[in-house]
């Protein structure tokens, strides 16, 4: 087995990434059966990012902090693990979006797409689902749209529902509603166009984020779930995103 091995800049990291190409071997990416990351779930990110067009299994080892989509980091028997693991496929969303000079941007998020507020005042987003206008104004300090394997994430601590990984839904979840007060959010189908246009965007400016990818002073946003592009993300049995999911609930 072939396995190409990426760390992050971390001083943890950069030794395992060491300890682990002495021990196995690395090759480069484009000639690996198998991605090795070792890092947090941010460098995991952005190795999928990365090698999206090389259709290569990538298996996490957590040399970062929480670590969500990635396995404990051990240094032995890494190919019978690897033999083993379990392959859990990942759509990501696509976000289409034109800021307030008329540039448009595009970037892909594997957890979420997120909107949020950049002065004092509170942003008033209009929302519509497949063309048809949901809510007319949404007063609050953001909004996000999150995929199932990412709704453990910012999701999640914005109070938004966790989803199970074999759900064909998305979270729509408000940031800190002012009005209508409190609301929360909806689930929708994970086929679904959702837009965002920011009311009075020169007043209250409004960003917009694919996971890291920021873009400042957005008038619009477009989002939905690109089923062309499938990540492979490795998982040791019985730790996949599905167990992950569900013991989250029970914390």
């Amino acid at each position: 087995m072939r396995i190409a091995f990426l760390a992050s800049e971390a001083p943890l990291a950069q030794t395992a990434l060491q300890v682990l190409s002495k021990r196995y071997g690395s090759v480069a990416v484009e000639a690996a059966d198998v991605i090795v990351a070792l890092g947090g779930d941010g460098f995991m990110l952005h190795t999928l990012r990365d090698t999206v067009n090389l259709n290569i299994p990538i298996y996490g080892m957590n040399r970062g902090t929480v670590g969500f989509l990635m396995n404990s980091y051990g240094e032995g028997e890494l190919l019978e693990r690897l033999e083993a693991a379990n392959e859990e496929i990942i759509h990501p969303l696509r976000m289409h979006a034109k800021d307030r000079a008329g540039k448009l941007h595009e970037a892909m998020a594997i957890n979420e797409v997120s909107l949020l507020r950049q002065g004092p005042q509170a942003a008033k987003l209009k929302i519509s689902v497949d063309g048809r206008q949901r809510m007319a104004e949404l007063v609050c300090d953001g909004a996000l749209v999150s995929t199932p394997a990412g709704s453990t994430a910012y999701n999640f601590s914005a109070h938004g529902p966790i989803l199970p990984i074999g759900a064909d839904v998305l979270a729509l979840t408000a940031i800190a509603a002012f009005r209508p007060r409190r609301w929360r959010g909806a689930l929708l189908p994970s086929g679904a166009t959702v837009r965002f246009d920011v009311i009075d965007a020169a007043k209250r400016p409004v960003m917009a984020e694919a996971d890291s990818v920021s873009f400042k002073e957005i008038d619009w946003v477009e989002i939905q779930t690109e089923r062309r592009i499938s990540h492979k993300i490795l998982f040791d049995p019985g730790h996949g995103l599905e167990e992950r999911l569900i013991s989250e609930q029970f914390n």
